[in-house]
């Protein structure tokens, strides 16, 4: 998947897309890491029942330049995308899903469409 300016996660209805106010501090304070090619990487649990082995996570990449990233839904492992709209635990991945970034666009990390 490519960096974009804007991301739709697979089954969401709401758009994201890079804020023209994002700092690199606010990506640490959120939880964002820096890799050895200066990108930004988040990895949060969706999974409140069992955060340290969850089902679910949210991986957010941001382009060193601050100007794109990529978002994407995974199974626990990280291997494989999944649509967490669906299935029997949607309601809770659902929330905390929102919950984090809610978080990220009132830091103006995101906008939202």
């Amino acid at each position: 998947m490519p960096y974009s300016r804007s991301v739709r996660v697979t089954g969401d209805s709401d758009t994201y897309s890079i804020s023209p106010q994002i700092k690199e501090y606010t990506l640490s304070d959120l939880g964002f890491t820096k890799s050895r090619r200066g990108t930004f990487e988040y990895e949060g649990s969706l999974d409140r029942k069992s955060p340290f082995r969850p089902a679910a996570k949210l991986k957010i990449w941001v382009k060193p330049e601050l100007d794109g990233f990529k978002m994407e839904t995974v199974n626990g492992p990280g291997t494989t995308k999944i649509n967490i709209f669906r299935g029997s635990r949607s309601a809770e991945f659902v929330l905390q899903y929102h919950f984090i970034l809610d978080e990220m666009v009132e830091r103006h990390i995101f906008d939202k469409k």
